[in-house]
């Protein structure tokens, strides 16, 4: 007798594709006991109807696990649970007793408690997404990037691939960074001179735990990317915010004493606001006048498509004095957690080493999956791509925010892919963000960007980088009539 079809289910959150599904399905119900050895399962058919998928989908699956041992086949009388599946543990699990710990004392340093704000898991879901730092998979190529992997995955790189770098990465990345991806922004660096990191958010991460101490002072853009107010504010150094204005931040607003400045000069995160040149020559020399390092943030600069980006700051630097920041989270995909570091070989040196004891490095895999990616010319195609997208998006965004009479406070002059907007002053942009979930708009709340303890509630961000361009007048219409139905309400 089969086990009861009612007993399987698919996960309605699960990920991957059906065939997966029904494989992990399978395979835990094994692993945890509920289906024993011999077992016979359900028929292709019967199984496939009550999923409500197709039969092959099933078959498929069953044949995955009967390769993997999990499954046999006893000719046409179906599928068992293979004698040679794994078995579940033969402990007992016992009760959890109380937790007698008292961690509040246990604990020697907090890292709860910051600023950074949970993003909705299900945002796919919302018809009309405005958020940010989220990619469209529309726009990319997924079959060239599959089919770098599995040349990733080949003979010839199975070494390149299984190797532990150690405290290094692979010399094929990081020769196509050197050689390609920096000369556009300007920057002649060495190998020595370039890190691999997971995302800028850990590059930025690494500048604070190499460059600050308790003593030490840093100055932030305010507003600013609250991970990275985090970060510093976890490092448990001195802390100056600097505010921005049009041209970003201002050189002569730095305090004296200022060991370290941060700052975002191609898209100021969030506002948009691009550094003039003039304005990056002198943070230079207030950096110099203060013997201070500046870490430049360019975690957006692929996204210049209405005129060539302005040089990096890094590319004006001629004393090492800048410690460069770069991402493919925008550019590829945010799930990828790949970025890089660019400076001087003392400060890569020490970088490296703190990386090393911490990850040892990024995957070897994924490394070069991506150099792949790059040095085939897929990347240029996908930038070109997602640059075409996003400005037609940009455009229809513009016109419908006119629409709706809607203010923007920040627009990326040479691209980006988002609107730094503010609400009329009694509207806290909290409220607004939830009351618009209900009916399918996802917007991002500004408050979290400023590090005052009573930021301004009415600013918000919408991105264009997730969201098709025939939703979004309708999208930005609810943001009006929300905005609208609150002031004359009075829910503020």
């Amino acid at each position: 007798m089969a086990a009861p079809v009612e007993t399987f289910f698919l996960d309605q959150d699960a990920q991957g594709t059906l065939q997966a599904q029904i494989q992990q399905m399978i395979a835990e119900a094994i692993l945890s006991g509920r289906l024993p050895r011999g077992e016979k399962l359900p028929s292709t058919r019967r199984l496939a109807a009550h999923l409500g998928v197709s039969r092959i989908t099933v078959t498929l699956a069953y044949t995955e696990l009967q390769a993997n041992d999990y499954l046999s086949s006893k000719g046409r009388s179906g599928f068992y649970v293979s004698e040679n599946a794994p078995e579940p543990p033969s402990f007992k699990l016992r009760t959890r007793g109380e937790d007698k710990v008292d961690w509040g004392r246990a604990i020697g340093t907090n890292f709860t408690g910051g600023s950074t704000p949970t993003k909705p898991l299900d945002w796919r879901r919302m018809k009309y997404p405005f958020i940010y730092g989220q990619a469209d998979p529309t726009l990319f190529d997924h079959n060239s990037w599959r089919l770098c992997a599995l040349r990733a995955l080949g003979q010839k790189d199975h070494p390149a691939m299984m190797r532990d770098y150690y405290d290094q990465d692979d010399p094929q990345l990081i020769e196509f960074i050197a050689r390609h991806i920096l000369p556009r922004r300007g920057i002649l660096a060495r190998p020595e001179e370039i890190l691999i990191t997971l995302g800028a958010q850990n590059a930025l991460w690494l500048t604070a735990q190499v460059l600050l101490t308790q003593r030490r002072t840093a100055a932030i853009e305010d507003p600013c990317y609250y991970s990275l107010r985090d970060i510093l504010t976890q490092s448990r150094c001195h802390l100056v915010k600097i505010p921005v204005d049009r041209g970003g931040l201002a050189p002569e607003a730095v305090p004296d004493g200022t060991d370290v400045i941060y700052t975002t000069p191609s898209h100021q995160s969030p506002t948009t606001a691009t550094m003039p040149l003039e304005r990056r020559k002198a943070l230079l020399k207030r950096a110099r006048e203060l013997e201070a390092v500046v870490v430049e943030d360019d975690y957006d600069f692929e996204m210049s498509f209405l005129n060539p980006p302005s040089p990096a700051l890094k590319s004006l630097d001629r004393e090492g004095r800048v410690i460069y920041v770069g991402s493919f989270s925008k550019s590829l995909f945010p799930g990828l957690r790949l970025g890089y570091l660019v400076g001087s070989e003392p400060f890569i040196r020490e970088a490296r080493a703190l990386r090393s004891v911490v990850l040892r490095h990024p995957p070897g895999l994924i490394q070069r999956t991506v150099s792949h990616f790059l040095s085939l010319g897929h990347y240029d195609a996908l930038i070109r791509r997602i640059g075409a997208a996003y400005h037609e998006r940009r455009d229809v965004m513009n016109e419908a925010i006119e629409d709706s009479k809607l203010t923007i406070a920040g627009r990326g002059v040479f691209g980006g892919s988002a609107f730094w907007m503010r609400a009329p002053g009694d509207i806290d942009t909290r409220v607004l963000a939830d009351r618009l979930m209900t009916k399918e708009v996802v917007i991002e709340p500004g408050a979290p960007f400023f590090g005052s303890p009573t930021p301004p509630r009415n600013y918000y961000r919408i991105a264009y980088s997730s969201i098709p361009a025939a939703r979004i007048p309708k999208g930005i219409s609810l943001i009006g009539e929300e905005i609208a139905a609150m002031r004359q309400s009075g829910a503020k």
